[in-house]
């Protein structure tokens, strides 16, 4: 059973089918009041990375938000559930989006879904998966709407697990909920990562923990390809108003730091090391 199919077979969620097509394919919506907010569930056959046009002309859709539903693979094919922002800081682009360019995100819609993911209980089944934010990686870049991935992986033993695919499928509705109680308490200090390695371990800490939010994390095997353009681009791409960059002190070697620093010493932002929250 596929992500979406759980969707529809939800055992908590109700989704009907409406008259609206979204790439060829009808659109369901989530059944409920929830006062001026409606949720709605797509499908397009274009793998999600290399989605470049959400031909919302063709549609009557005007999301607010988008969070792609995806498979997730990995060398070490660990089972593990995660949420990133998604962009490429580096020339290679062949994953999807642009060279050097990033998505529009929200650092709020980013930390729901991880809070969501860590908030679920976990069957026996699910107990060795790990919970994950992963940095800022892969297309699309150029989508005209905020968007996050959730993934499920890392391998096709996982993705057939179908007490796996339900809870994705759950913890993707509580998120767009969990992300509108942030929104509406605005209490989330706003950062922009840097350093650390894939599975950004120190931000995970921080996000689970703290009271912060992060959109875009750019790991330290990327430092180098860091140019104001990018920077700016991560500022702007972000739809809260961004409180802080945020260094992972011991993950940026002293090379990257003097690449870094004074790169964003150009902007107007404070600077603070992980270990500071």
């Amino acid at each position: 059973m596929n992500i979406r199919e759980n969707f529809l077979n939800s055992k908590v969620h109700n989704f009907e089918e409406t008259d609206i097509r979204w790439h060829k394919n009808p659109i369901f919506k989530l059944k409920g009041n929830f006062k001026e907010n409606e949720i709605f569930l797509g499908l397009t056959k274009e793998p999600l990375i290399f989605l470049n046009d959400l031909r919302l002309d063709e549609s009557e859709l005007n999301p607010d938000l988008l969070i792609f539903a995806s498979r997730h693979t990995s060398k070490t094919a660990r089972p593990a559930f995660l949420v990133h922002t998604t962009g490429n800081w580096g020339e290679d682009a062949d994953f999807g989006g642009n060279s050097q360019d990033l998505s529009k995100t929200s650092a709020l819609l980013h930390k729901a879904g991880f809070v969501s993911l860590i908030e679920q209980e976990l069957s026996p089944q699910l107990a060795e998966f790990s919970i994950d934010v992963e940095v800022t990686h892969h297309g699309p870049t150029i989508l005209e709407k905020p968007l996050i991935f959730m993934e499920l992986g890392s391998s096709k033993g996982e993705w057939i697990i179908s007490n796996a695919g339900e809870l994705l499928a759950n913890v993707i509705i509580n998120t767009i909920f969990k992300y509108l109680e942030f929104n509406e308490k605005k209490s989330d200090i706003i950062g922009l990562g840097f350093g650390g390695t894939h599975y950004a371990p120190n931000f995970n800490r921080l996000i689970r923990n703290k009271n912060i939010a992060m959109s875009f994390i750019c790991p330290k095997y990327y430092v180098q390809q860091l140019n104001v353009e990018l920077i700016s681009k991560m500022i702007n791409n972000t739809l809260e108003k961004v409180d802080y960059f945020i260094v992972d002190w011991k993950g940026t070697n002293s090379e990257n730091k003097k690449h870094l620093i004074p790169l964003l010493e150009e902007f107007k932002i404070p600077i603070k090391k992980t270990k500071e929250f």
